[in-house]
């Protein structure tokens, strides 16, 4: 748990502390689709007293592995993710999390700003040319001898009137 100690006390107005976290993926609890990470997840950043509220800033870097969606190899990426959060004092601020007691849990901050940040389609590089549509073959790897054009169906009907004649 991720545990930043806001206590008034000895938390003056204006003041910013610095924080440190090495967390597993399995503690942010992510739930069955959890995107598969090398490692454990770094945090750190620093906790602002701003007077009506606590602000929370910092980075989240992580090592994620992967199988690219177009010619299925495995791959690994670095990711440095920004986050930034207020939590009010009062209950009711509009746009702010608030908190309870003397202290603040960023655990579901960092798992939201992890979830936010996966991709739609994953792939090795930006040019990835996947796999040979007839043998299967890793396209990236090299050219195959297979015949893959594929007819428009939409030129059926003229291919027919080419081959009547």
């Amino acid at each position: 748990m991720m545990k930043l100690d806001v206590a008034a006390a000895n938390f003056a107005l204006g003041e910013s502390r610095s924080f440190s976290f090495l967390v597993s993926p399995e503690s942010l609890d992510m739930g069955g689709d959890m995107p598969c990470f090398c490692g454990d997840i770094h945090v750190e950043g620093t906790v602002m007293n701003t007077g009506l509220s606590f602000r929370v800033a910092g980075v989240v870097s992580a090592c994620r592995s992967f199988v690219c969606d177009r010619c299925l190899a495995q791959g690994q990426r670095k990711e440095t993710l920004d986050f930034s959060e207020d939590y009010a004092k009062t209950p009711g601020e509009a746009d702010e999390s608030s908190y309870d007691g003397d202290a603040i849990v960023i655990d579901d901050l960092v798992r939201d700003t992890l979830l936010v940040a996966e991709p739609l389609r994953e792939l090795c590089k930006s040019d990835c040319k996947g796999l040979c549509p007839v043998c299967g073959q890793n396209l990236n790897e090299g050219i195959c001898e297979c015949d893959a054009f594929v007819p428009d169906p939409r030129l059926a009907a003229l291919e027919s009137l080419l081959k009547n004649n």
